[in-house]
């Protein structure tokens, strides 16, 4: 069977693309050290995203190493099979953010139509859900609607993992985001993903994480995406 990582939060702009494109990156880079040098990519990135970030992304790079599908459009019937790929040992699903029009009714808030049954199926055949989460006020409430709409009722593994933090500004706010995951009982990833502009210029400069120089700041930022992927890979989420 295929494992399924979602990347998912209400909120758009927390980075859910790029830890898509950089997670699968690394993860292909890992269970392809033991295949032949002319082997298929065990590794997919699948993105149910209609602006499509991922796709635009994935066509700067010359050396891509892992497939990407853009399948926002795709029938559910597809999508449903994406924990029984051939070939495929891992997917990783990049998400679009959603507008609730009623964030304390009852129900997923997801609404109706295509994107939302896209969403739906591939939450079912997902194994693990990562939530990024900002450094900032305004991401507090949509990851909360995210977890406890969706994932809780679903009863599907999930953790936090803090995103695009950006240590110039103090720890302030990166002290009291882990306060606020810590206090709602969240299981919160020990990596947090350092702000810095080789993550912020990668997609226009046609590169992954694994692709960046292996010194200086580059080495230090993808250094925060191998921790996070090494997390995974580990047992005890909820």
């Amino acid at each position: 069977m295929t494992r399924v990582v979602t990347l998912l939060n209400q909120k758009g702009g927390v980075g859910k693309s790029t830890a898509t494109v950089n997670l699968a990156a690394i993860r292909a880079e890992q269970l392809g050290r033991d295949l032949g040098e002319d082997a298929d990519s065990p590794v997919a990135a699948v993105s149910i995203d209609p602006q499509g970030s991922a796709k635009w992304w994935a066509k700067q790079v010359d050396d891509l190493p892992f497939y990407l599908v853009q399948a926002h459009d795709d029938p559910l019937e597809w999508l449903g099979q994406l924990n029984n790929l051939p070939g495929i040992a891992e997917v990783y699903v990049d998400t679009a953010g959603w507008f609730d029009l009623d964030p304390d009714a009852a129900g997923d808030g997801l609404g109706n139509g295509h994107s939302a049954e896209a969403l739906r199926t591939v939450l079912d055949v997902t194994d693990e859900v990562l939530v990024p989460i900002l450094t900032e006020p305004l991401c507090f409430d949509p990851t909360a609607r995210t977890i406890r709409k969706i994932l809780e009722p679903r009863q599907l593994p999930y953790r936090v993992f803090i995103n695009n933090h950006d240590g110039r500004d103090g720890n302030y706010w990166l002290n009291e985001t882990q306060k606020f995951v810590h206090g709602r009982g969240w299981p919160l990833a020990s990596a947090v993903i350092r702000h810095y502009k080789i993550h912020t210029n990668a997609s226009n400069e046609g590169l992954v994480v694994t692709q960046y120089k292996k010194t200086g700041k580059a080495a230090n930022a993808a250094a925060d995406f191998y921790m996070l992927a090494d997390e995974l890979m580990m047992a005890g989420v909820r």
